[in-house]
């Protein structure tokens, strides 16, 4: 039963025992066994240049546009560094930046945030470190934050980023339509999202996954990431 009953008869929510508002997001590193995530910084602009050199990478990625040259990457790394809704991290692995997310619409007061303005080079995605720093900061909004809700939103559109939600262990909660005017055009909204009773069942098929007993010699994986998920 997911309500109760007032003195009235009238079903309403169920109580909810947490310390409200839950405290914002600090900006601070959180570490992996093969990726970092770190506060995005203009030191990073110089190796965003470098690997976002795929202009199809950035057509969903909201008014952004492809970096016209390195003064570009300097100007909008440096405004989104100074950035605290979105709240951005670099992904380094091997010390090298390799793309970048964020944490945004932060509601300390509802215990709710979202991931989201997810830019992952060609050498990032598909690799074990993609899904490292997705579960670096769910755990992070989870356990150290004690958030209740974590979102993920994308252009109904963006087919590659709504199979990533579901891979992940997000359940689809509907479409937005005529949410969002964005490059001079419609976007419908796919809402996504994972609840802090979900969690534990989500740590426990990340970390199987991420074990590196579960990668062959060539780094490839033995089982899938819902594979990995409790029957």
């Amino acid at each position: 039963m997911d309500h109760r009953l007032n003195g009235y008869g009238q079903p309403i929510g169920l109580p909810v025992e947490l310390d409200l508002p839950r405290p914002l997001p600090p900006h601070t590193p959180l570490r992996g066994e093969v990726a970092t995530l770190v506060p995005l910084s203009a030191d990073h602009a110089d190796g965003f240049f470098e690997v976002f050199t795929d202009p199809a990478g950035w057509t969903y990625l909201g008014d952004e546009t492809p970096f016209a040259d390195r003064d570009a990457a300097r100007a909008w790394t440096a405004t989104k560094a100074s950035s605290r809704d979105p709240l951005f991290y670099t992904v380094l692995v091997d010390d090298r930046p390799v793309g970048f997310l964020s944490l945004l619409r932060i509601n300390p007061q509802a215990a709710s945030i979202e991931v989201g303005f997810i830019h992952f080079s060609p050498a990032l995605q598909g690799t074990r470190a993609a899904t490292e720093v997705q579960y670096l900061l769910m755990r992070h909004v989870f356990e150290d934050l004690s958030y209740r809700r974590y979102e993920w939103k994308c252009d109904a559109l963006n087919a590659p980023s709504r199979r990533a939600a579901l891979r992940l262990g997000f359940t689809f909660e509907g479409i937005f339509r005529q949410a969002l005017v964005y490059k001079g055009r419609n976007r419908d909204t796919a809402w996504y999202s994972v609840i802090d009773s979900e969690w534990p069942a989500r740590r426990t098929a990340f970390e199987a996954w991420l074990a590196p007993a579960n990668f062959d010699a060539d780094g490839h994986q033995r089982q899938s990431l819902s594979a990995c998920a409790p029957g």
